[in-house]
């Protein structure tokens, strides 16, 4: 009897497919989800063909545990987006297919609920919606959510805070109604919503931009979309999601960061009442993700929300991708599969013969010199959306003259108590989270470091201890210096946690609210901030990057930035573009409305041309002298890079293989265009205990580097050890 062989991909760092037995399958298989034996653990792959016979003994052979055939299979323009990947990046297949999908997906036991309550309104509830007391914010809020159309309780608990509380006064009054309804997982028809709320009245460019968008509906179009902060970049989105789901299309959307996707959810919300909303992001619970992802597989699903991950959500009917704040580096993953989830939804864009927006305000190197080659169509919004609205005046804070206690400079200060007491908002900006960098000894220097990581520990007030920001190790403070002993150790240096304090300080009876990743770790708690600032509940944010982009606050009419000067000494080649990008994100926040805003930067270099750029708010000018840099130095955007990224507990084994690596590229290092540098420890030379080192191959067009590599890293794969974990990152954005 013939045996019926599956192969495997599996979610594994490991670039080959694995042969197992399974006698019920069939080549309708190939695609799905599978569940296998692999050493002494259970792994989830994808099966990527059947066979009748194998090379492996059949006695050796393993059986299939079971075929996910509750589950959606992947398509073949799944397949072939993965496959793009595999070539493109130099990543195992498996990893990359089960990247974006929910972990309920990915488990080894999967559990599909068979039924989900679903929440409608009643007659009662549209009535009390009439009258009920603009105080009750939460009930007002999931009243008109259900009022525009039916959601499930798990959606209604993932958008909504303190759901469960609410609902149950909605159901106890009788304002809404919930029931049970069974989870269908079949393929279904995409319908187009009904109802489409017009926006405002399109000025001159923003109209321009989208007829030039809407135009190309049903063929592939790559356009960057460039605009000033606060000039309608997101009206702009809105109006090409309405032609593509007018056309019967989906629309996909892609966002840097998870805190970001609540404030646009509630405006796509808004202007499609009837539209099926999915998002796909790390931020969501596991039942609401895998709904969402089948929603969209399905084609139920009109308009995808999400974060990187989102690029690989399976869409049948794609007709329109936008990628907002496509500079941000957050789309570039950091962690094992390193792809950028720009460049993947172009390529995406063309295979589904879509266009594609990359939105900015400060567009990356890399798309404008696309510009300048032809390949991307640039799109100009050059003023603001809201009439009467102006760019802010920027100013510059000389530390050099004036001392900054506790880094807020006097002239900052005074600011701040002006605009409080005209009734107006202020954002503080500091880019680093925390009490201070570190804790120092006043008398001999000393300061302390992660037991893990090269890396000094970062003191947080609040909680009392020191924490590493890379590891996440953390100890108590110390009461005496490890080296002379004395008790004299003070912060040096600022973080948010110092910084709000300060401001609590000199603002007496300000409302002020703190926005970081400490600050805002439960889910809800970013959104239940911004809110309370859109509403005129706060004074002052502090915060971090979270800050910088994407949010309109209309009463905020100064915004302080404090220690950006730290980009002017990195040795990373993106440093100044990042600094510039991020200032002037920041800067956009103020005076988006009819007030008129004003930006204070703290400096010792206001005369540097990276601030004189800022300051004039000219990102064009910057991006000529950046681009003029790099093209003299042979660096992106008009060289390509890729990095061999490896760790070991062991120095000497890292060295080792290295070495080897070093030998074996230098080995086929035949054209000239080529470079091989040696290699060299990385920025963070050891993280988490693991010494870590790394490689640069740098080669003047895209294709040299793709045939080196190609030919490159099977010789490194034929020598590697299991004490070495090694990645190859292909257009690194981290040196």
């Amino acid at each position: 009897m013939k045996l019926t062989i599956v192969q495997i991909a599996l979610d594994l760092p490991l670039d080959k497919n694995f042969d197992f037995y399974a006698p019920d399958v069939s080549e309708a298989d190939v695609g799905k989800l599978a569940v296998v034996p692999f050493g002494n653990k259970l792994f989830s792959g994808v099966i990527v063909g059947v066979s009748a016979a194998s090379e492996i003994a059949p006695d050796k052979l393993k059986r299939i545990k079971f075929i996910q055939r509750a589950l959606p299979k992947f398509s073949a323009d799944d397949v072939a987006l993965f496959r793009f990947c595999q070539s493109y990046y130099h990543h195992p297949f498996g990893p990359i297919a089960l990247n974006g999908l929910p972990p309920a997906m990915r488990a080894t036991r999967l559990v599909v609920p068979k039924a989900v309550r679903v929440v409608t309104i009643t007659e009662l509830g549209r009535e009390a919606l009439k009258s009920i007391p603009m105080r009750a914010v939460a009930q007002r809020a999931m009243l008109e959510t259900v009022e525009r159309t039916s959601q499930t309780e798990l959606l209604l608990r993932s958008r909504h805070e303190r759901a469960a509380a609410t609902l149950r006064i909605l159901l106890k009054k009788g304002w809404v109604a919930s029931h049970e309804l069974a989870v269908d997982l079949r393929t279904l028809p995409g319908t187009a919503p009904k109802t489409f709320v017009p926006g405002p009245l399109l000025n001159r460019e923003q109209a321009d931009a989208v007829s030039g968008i809407t135009d190309r509906l049903g063929g592939f179009a790559p356009f960057l979309l460039s605009g000033i902060t606060g000039s309608g970049k997101t009206e702009v989105y809105l109006q090409v999601i309405s032609a593509a789901l007018k056309a019967g299309m989906q629309a996909l959307v892609l966002m840097p960061e998870i805190n970001l996707t609540p404030q646009f959810l509630r405006q796509v919300e808004t202007r499609f009442p009837d539209a099926q909303i999915v998002q796909q992001h790390s931020g969501l619970a596991d039942v609401p993700r895998l709904s969402g992802y089948l929603d969209a597989h399905s084609g139920r699903a009109d308009i995808v929300i999400g974060t990187r991950l989102a690029v690989f959500t399976s869409i049948p009917r794609l007709g329109a991708i936008i990628v907002d704040e496509e500079h941000d580096a957050s789309f570039k993953q950091q962690e094992g599969f390193r792809y950028s989830a720009r460049d993947v939804a172009v390529f995406r864009a063309q295979q589904a013969g879509c266009p594609v927006v990359l939105g900015s305000a400060t567009p990356s190197l890399e798309s404008l010199q696309n510009v300048a080659r032809g390949r991307f169509t640039q799109l100009k919004l050059t003023q603001r959306a809201t009439p009467n609205a102006v760019l802010p005046q920027i100013g510059f804070i000389d530390l050099n003259q004036e001392h900054a206690q506790d880094g807020l400079s006097i002239t900052l200060i005074k600011a701040l108590e002006e605009t409080i007491e005209r009734g107006e908002q202020a954002l503080v900006f500091i880019n680093r989270r925390g009490y201070s960098p570190a804790l120092v000894c006043a008398h001999c220097g000393w300061m302390p470091e992660c037991e893990r990581c090269s890396a000094r520990l970062v003191f947080h007030q609040r909680d009392g201890r020191l924490k590493c920001h890379h590891c996440g190790y953390q100890t108590r403070v110390p009461g005496t210096c490890n080296d002379c002993g004395s008790h004299e150790l003070v912060p040096a240096g600022q973080g948010t946690e110092r910084i709000e304090m300060a401001l609590r300080a000199h603002l007496p009876g300000a409302r002020i609210a703190r926005v970081d990743r400490d600050s805002t770790r439960r889910r809800g708690s970013a959104e239940k901030i911004f809110n309370a600032a859109a509403a005129g509940e706060l004074d002052v944010l502090v915060g971090t990057q979270m800050l910088s982009k994407g949010h309109d606050f209309p009463r905020i009419t100064l915004v302080g930035v404090i220690n950006a000067d730290g980009a002017m000494f990195s040795a990373d080649f993106r440093a100044a573009e990042r600094m510039v990008a991020q200032l002037t994100q920041v800067a956009g926040r103020a005076g988006r409305a009819e007030l008129p805003g004003r930006v204070l930067i703290q400096t010792r270099f206001a005369s540097h041309p990276l601030y004189q750029a800022v300051g004039a708010q000219d990102h064009t000018r910057f991006a000529e002298m950046a681009l003029a840099e790099r093209k003299l130095a042979h660096l992106p955007p008009y060289t390509f890079l890729a990095l061999l990224r490896a760790e070991a507990k062991s120095e000497s084994t890292l060295r080792d293989f290295m070495i080897h690596a070093a030998a074996a590229a230098r080995g086929q290092q035949s054209a000239e265009s080529v470079q091989v540098w040696d290699p060299v420890a990385a920025p963070l030379s050891r993280k988490a205990g693991f010494e870590r080192q790394q490689m640069m191959i740098q080669a003047g067009s895209r294709t040299l580097l793709q045939h080196f590599l190609t030919k490159w890293l099977p010789n490194v794969r034929q020598h590697e050890s299991r004490a070495v974990k090694w990645v190859i990152d292909v257009d690194p954005q981290e040196i």
